[in-house]
């Protein structure tokens, strides 16, 4: 066996346009200014309560040793336990998991659901990795973790690259530490806890939300042109979704690359030939378009549903969409929103447009803690009203206040936790 060590953090990544914490300060300070919050409260509510960073050595399948990067940042536990999702990626750092678990603190509070924030991340490549490495990643991250996870304090969920089968590895491998404990994480397959309706519930979610936006905004979704940026479970649950309610694809585009048919891209072939293949490349009746061109295309509305900062100050004046639905967190820079507003693009905002998992996340935390279990029928009306009021919300501070939609957001989120810390005290 050998012995070499290296680390993922020697890996030459392509630098971002926008560090995504510039992201989630900005729109905390907008808020911040709108409430009137004074110096100390903003500092209680932009600091992280507690950030965790270890390094998990993990032996390869070929016997070499490698060391992986592993972060757990807790925002807040102010409104209940941290929540939020565990992502694979080889650019996950530091700066990005802080804003990410900043944007659950605000999620969660904008869907008034019990939770605060939190977000992971293992700074690896899961496609060039076996079932068996990702195992040995997930439980040894996990066992250096535990201490701060549980039911009542932090609960993870799955997020980019990660799904059921690595959230059930956590849940044995803290059940290992801790007995049998379910409600120590979401997204757990249905034979282990999970809820039904979890898997699709943020592609779901986000079609709900585009719905309600048409509808407020006197467009019809049947017959709209879509482009989807994004073709893992959330962008293929939302196309899913979209599709039901008779919206067009004219470009639709994954880790590897997308696709464009002016004329439309039939899903049901779609995902055939993705069965088939591997990939959504190379589909009969497409031509093969670059991921940031797909940005780009004319269509009524615009998906984001992969990485943060894809819409920043360099294609934003480019971008020909009317709508923008952010599936994905943290997708649109300040620079970018300042532009869109101004040629009048409507952009519906990441906090809300993705709120779906974690709101059927909370449902499958409340399923565990009672031990008893609803119907898929169940979780999805219990999904759409929760969403359906936040949006509602959101309009109306967005309309009284002649705001654009993701200042009211921020502000009616941020609103909530600062209540949540003066009634607790400091």
């Amino acid at each position: 066996m050998g012995d070499s060590t290296v680390s993922v953090t020697e890996q030459a990544l392509p630098p971002r346009p926008e560090d995504p914490r510039n992201i989630t300060s900005h729109n905390f300070r907008l808020a911040a200014d709108r409430l009137g919050l004074d110096s100390e409260m903003r500092t209680l509510l932009s600091t992280p309560f507690r950030e965790l960073r270890v390094e998990v050595p993990v032996r390869l399948d070929n016997g070499s040793l490698k060391v992986f990067l592993g972060y757990r940042i807790q925002h807040s536990g102010v409104r209940g336990p941290a929540k939020g999702g565990l992502r694979y990626h080889p650019a996950v750092d530091v700066q990005e998991v802080r804003a990410l678990a900043e944007a659950m603190t605000w999620k969660t509070a904008l869907v008034n659901i019990p939770f605060g924030g939190a977000k992971g991340g293992i700074a690896c490549d899961p496609h060039a990795m076996s079932q068996s490495e990702l195992e040995r990643l997930t439980r040894r991250f996990t066992s250096r973790i535990q201490a701060i996870l549980g039911p009542y304090r932090d609960i993870p969920a799955p997020d980019m690259n990660t799904n059921a089968q690595v959230m059930t590895w956590i849940f044995d491998e803290y059940s290992a530490h801790h007995g049998y404990t379910p409600a120590c994480v979401t997204g757990k397959p249905v034979e282990m806890g999970g809820s039904k309706g979890r898997e699709q519930a943020t592609g779901y979610g986000a079609t709900i939300l585009i719905r309600e936006l048409m509808k407020e905004v006197g467009k019809p979704l049947a017959g709209a042109k879509v482009a989807l940026q994004g073709f893992g479970n959330v962008g293929s649950h939302a196309a899913r979704a979209l599709a039901r309610e008779g919206a067009q694809f004219v470009a639709i585009g994954d880790y590897h690359g997308a696709i464009y048919s002016q004329k439309g891209i039939n899903l049901e072939e779609l995902f055939a030939h993705q069965a088939a293949t591997g990939k959504i490349q190379g589909l009969a009746g497409t031509e093969p378009l670059s991921s940031e061109d797909l940005l780009e295309v004319e269509c009524d509305i615009l998906v984001p549903a992969a990485l943060e900062c894809v819409i920043h100050r360099g294609n934003a004046e480019r971008i020909r969409a009317r709508f923008i639905a952010e599936a994905a967190n943290l997708p649109t820079t300040p620079e970018a929103d300042e532009i869109l507003g101004r040629r009048g693009v409507v952009i519906l905002p990441d906090i809300l447009t993705n709120a779906g998992g974690v709101t059927v996340s909370y449902f499958e935390w409340v399923q565990n803690l009672q031990q008893l279990f609803w119907e898929e029928d169940h979780v999805n009306a219990e999904m759409e009203k929760i969403l359906v009021k936040a949006f509602r919300n959101v309009m109306h501070t967005a309309s009284s206040q002649k705001i654009p939609l993701r200042t009211a957001a921020y502000t009616i989120a941020v609103e909530r936790v600062a209540r949540a810390e003066k009634l607790r005290g400091t």
